[in-house]
C-alpha cells in the first residue's frame, strides 16, 4: 500500500510539473522585427482599425501621415549612407516606431469611432473605408497615398455633417446627390492609387 501510494504521488508529481518542464523547453528568443516589419504590421493595425470602424478618417490621415514621414526619413538615411542604416538610425526609427505604436492603440481605444450612419450615403462610406482598408492591408496603398485618400474622407464627412446641421439632422435630394458625386470621385482616387504600381 505504501509502494502504491508512493508510486501514484510520483506519478502525480510528474504530471503537474510536466507542463513547467516542457514549457522552459520550447521557449525561444525570437529575434527583434525589422524595421520593415515594424512598418507591415503598424499597416496591420491601422488598416484593421479603419475597417472596424476604430479609426475615423482624420485619425487615419494623421497617423498615415505620420507612418509616410517616417519612411521618408528612413530612405533618407538609408540614401546618406549607401542603402544601410547605422546602428543609430535603427534605434532612432525604432523609438519612432513605439511612439507611433503608441498612438494607434490610442486612436483605436480612445472611444471615437467612424459613424458611416443609414441609407446610401453611410453605406457609400463604409464601403470606401473598407477599400482603403483593403489597400493599407495589400500594400497596394502607401502611407502617404492613404493619408490623402483620409483627408478627402474627412472632408466629405464634415461636409454631411454640416449638410445635416443646416437639415435638422436631415439630408435632402441635393444634399445625398452631391455627396455621392464627391464619393464617386473619391472612389476614382481610390481605385487609380490601388492601381498605380506604388508599394508599401
Amino acid at each position: 500500500m505504501k509502494v502504491m501510494n508512493a508510486v501514484l504521488t510520483g506519478a502525480a508529481l510528474f504530471v503537474l510539473s510536466a507542463p513547467a518542464i516542457f514549457a522552459q523547453s520550447t521557449t525561444t528568443n525570437d529575434p527583434p522585427q525589422t524595421i520593415q516589419q515594424r512598418k507591415e504590421n503598424q499597416q496591420d493595425r491601422i488598416g484593421q482599425g479603419v475597417q472596424s470602424g476604430q479609426l475615423t478618417a482624420g485619425e487615419t490621415k494623421n497617423l498615415e501621415t505620420k507612418e509616410a514621414g517616417l519612411n521618408k526619413e528612413e530612405r533618407t538615411m538609408r540614401s546618406e549612407d549607401d542603402g544601410h542604416l547605422t546602428a543609430a538610425d535603427r534605434t532612432k526609427l525604432n523609438n519612432q516606431q513605439n511612439r507611433l505604436s503608441n498612438q494607434i492603440y490610442d486612436d483605436k481605444h480612445n472611444g471615437a469611432v467612424q459613424h458611416d450612419g443609414p441609407g446610401e450615403v453611410g453605406q457609400r462610406k463604409e464601403n470606401q473605408q473598407d477599400r482603403i482598408a483593403q489597400g493599407v492591408k495589400s500594400g497596394q496603398l502607401t502611407p502617404g497615398e492613404t493619408a490623402k485618400l483620409e483627408k478627402q474622407q474627412q472632408g466629405i464627412n464634415r461636409e454631411e455633417a454640416g449638410m445635416r446641421e443646416a437639415n435638422g439632422g436631415k439630408l435632402t435630394g441635393a444634399d445625398k446627390k452631391a455627396l455621392n458625386q464627391q464619393q464617386n470621385r473619391a472612389s476614382r482616387n481610390i481605385y487609380n492609387k490601388k492601381h498605380n504600381g506604388r508599394k508599401q
